[in-house]
């Protein structure tokens, strides 16, 4: 089955349904993986991060073993972004590694291609007809039943491609093998409806469709229960949490109702500043183990590229939420999206970009080089802006981006901070964890303090990190 961009953009509200027996894996394949081993390559959001991990937790459910290098693996899935041209080819390159492992080693090697890209029409084509060594192809609406498709694959030697162009239901009790022993991803909702002129992800996610508050609560009750330290909520647009549910439950509902699990830490992306609420910066406020974290993408300082976009707010509205934020929240800290080079974008529009930049001095920002998709209203606009301009601006705005970066981590300097250790640094005999409000910290310390939520005093700062030392209780 091949996907169908002008399905995808289908919103007839029709019911969403929650289903919490659809995973099976089938008797044929139930032994499958004994003795064999898979590899797996992400690309992406947080939210295909967690994808794989439910794709690894499947694939040991079949026995598979995990190995860190695909020339061990006889089994390999790439779950992939469609956000950006720069994703897409990654993966297209590395699908020309896998076919030549395939054809000099590995002539029985499965190849599992899934996630977004998967579900771009053009993709899917692509794939059918020019990569039939590619043995199954699945999107985001169907993760569960990869069992299914190994099961036909192995049975009839021909290429499986299963990719649903439709508004999506929820299933639950999907298998999970985490990253991470201290910190969960936690998905609260799929899909959005915002339908952004430049993003791909209302028609590779499908609508907009919340789980249910029990389920999502039961999920981190369990977490506790098992020691994780901290839960990040996941969502396309995770304010409009509750909206499609007709139960009168939305985002700070259930902001109350984690943070009573007694949790240590939560945290919660990614957030669109049209449904970013008062009653949810309220309880962000008065709830110690919700961090003073928001990521608030701006997109860009112009309000007629705001426009353009299809962002439905202005520069001012969005100014305005900032500064509610960083008054009611004690210590916040606040990131943001900023795409330069959008169609139309004049030297005056990215001019006000910087300006709001200058303004509000985001402790981050994560920026890009607009990337037009195929089938999306901006990817028809005209552009005339040469790339050399665009890299220029680039160029500029994450000199100012730098420039506050460093800015607010002096702040921290001499300070004593709570940080979560979660592994080892990239520095040599360090661990490295974040602060509350997301600022990455490496300390000397041992192994015993992994997974643990430390006071680490300041000593250096650096644009991108800060260095400390434990703090003797």
């Amino acid at each position: 089955m091949l996907p169908n961009l002008m399905d995808a953009k289908i919103r007839n509200k029709s019911e969403v349904k929650t289903y919490y027996d659809d995973y099976v894996i089938p008797p044929s394949v139930s032994e499958y993986g004994k003795g064999k081993k898979y590899f797996i390559l992400t690309y992406g959001c947080q939210m295909n991060v967690h994808d794989s991990e439910n794709i690894k937790a499947i694939l040991e459910d079949m026995m598979f073993d995990e190995v860190s290098s695909m020339d061990e693996a006889d089994l390999i899935v790439i779950n992939t972004c469609a956000i950006r041209e720069n994703a897409h080819n990654k993966v297209m390159g590395m699908l020309g590694r896998i076919k030549h492992l395939k054809e000099t080693k590995k002539h029985n090697l499965i190849t599992v291609f899934c996630g977004c890209m998967a579900q771009e029409e053009v993709i899917a084509n692509k794939l059918k007809n020019d990569y039939k060594w590619v043995d199954i192809v699945f999107g985001t609406h169907n993760i569960h039943k990869l069992p299914l498709y190994l099961a036909k694959v192995i049975d009839s030697h021909k290429q499986d491609i299963e990719v649903y162009s439709i508004e999506g239901n929820i299933y639950e009790n999907i298998p999970v093998k985490r990253d991470s022993k201290y910190k969960a991803w936690v998905n609260i909702m799929l899909g959005c409806d915002k339908f952004c002129t430049y993003c791909i992800v209302p028609y590779t996610r499908g609508k907009q469709r919340s789980r249910m508050p029990e389920d999502i609560i039961l999920e981190v009750n369990s977490l506790v229960n098992s020691g994780y330290k901290e839960v990040t909520l996941l969502g396309q647009n995770v304010n409009a949490y509750g909206k499609d549910l007709d139960i009168n439950y939305n985002l700070a509902n259930l902001l109350v109702d984690v943070a009573k699990t007694g949790i240590d830490r939560i945290r919660f992306v990614t957030s669109h500043p049209w449904d970013f609420t008062d009653e949810m910066i309220d309880v962000i406020s008065k709830f110690d183990n919700i961090m003073p974290y928001i990521h608030l993408p701006i997109q860009s300082g112009s309000d007629r590229i705001l426009k353009l976009m299809g962002r439905k707010y202005t520069r001012d509205e969005y100014i305005t939420l900032f500064n509610k934020i960083k008054e009611m929240i004690p210590n916040v800290s606040i990131s943001t999206d900023i795409i330069v080079g959008f169609p139309g974008e004049s030297d005056a529009d990215f001019e006000e970009t910087l300006d709001i930049v200058k303004l509000l001095k985001y402790d981050l920002a994560y920026t890009f080089i607009y990337s037009p998709r195929e089938g999306t209203p901006a990817a028809k606009m005209e552009d005339l802006t040469p790339m050399e301009v665009k890299k220029k601006r680039l160029a500029t705005l994450n000199s100012l981006v730098n420039h506050y970066a460093l800015y607010n981590n002096k702040k921290y300097l001499g300070k004593t901070v709570m940080v979560m250790l979660e592994g080892h640094s990239d520095k040599e005999n360090k661990l490295m964890g974040y602060t509350d409000t997301m600022k990455l910290v490496n300390v000397k310390a041992s192994d015993d303090f992994i997974g643990e939520i430390v006071p680490v005093k300041i000593t250096d700062v650096k644009t991108w990190s800060l260095e400390g030392e434990l703090v003797d209780d």
